[in-house]
């Protein structure tokens, strides 16, 4: 048996972050207004550059679907149905390290369509199409 390669079992800082954001909030189980309160205080400790998309992310997600809750999710914003279940999340790429963030959605969002799929979509500026897209997803998405 081959010995595993270890850059490959080992997380990341970025990663292990994360982990331990998402064990508070499971620990904290927060509801209603203080749920609501963490996502807008994951919002505004954002980058200047990110901030903005993730708050109209945030509004467009409250407009088209009013009844996901809004929570935090690895400590970034997310939306879950009455199930308790995330439907939706913002990453954002400084989050990660990465080029752009990303408008996620979870397997209980109902967005199946064929034998394939796409279950995040890059996010680098919004116009009035995206807006019109993302809102067309997430109400889909909650049905």
């Amino acid at each position: 048996m081959a010995a595993k390669d270890e850059d490959t079992t080992k997380l990341s800082a970025q990663e292990r972050a994360a982990l331990r954001e998402r064990t508070r909030e499971l620990k904290a189980a927060k509801k209603g207004a203080e749920a609501e309160q963490a996502v807008l205080d994951a919002i505004a400790a954002l980058s200047d550059a990110e901030r903005p998309l993730a708050e109209r992310v945030h509004a467009l997600i409250k407009e088209a679907a009013p009844e996901l809750a809004a929570r935090t999710w690895y400590g970034m914003p997310a939306y879950a149905n009455k199930d308790g279940k995330v439907i939706c999340f913002f990453k954002a790429a400084s989050k990660f390290d990465v080029r752009y963030a990303e408008l996620g959605f979870n397997e209980p969002a109902n967005l199946d369509d064929g034998n394939m799929w796409p279950t995040a979509f890059a996010l680098v500026e919004l116009t009035s199409a995206e807006e019109e897209r993302i809102t067309e997803l997430v109400k889909r998405a909650a049905s």
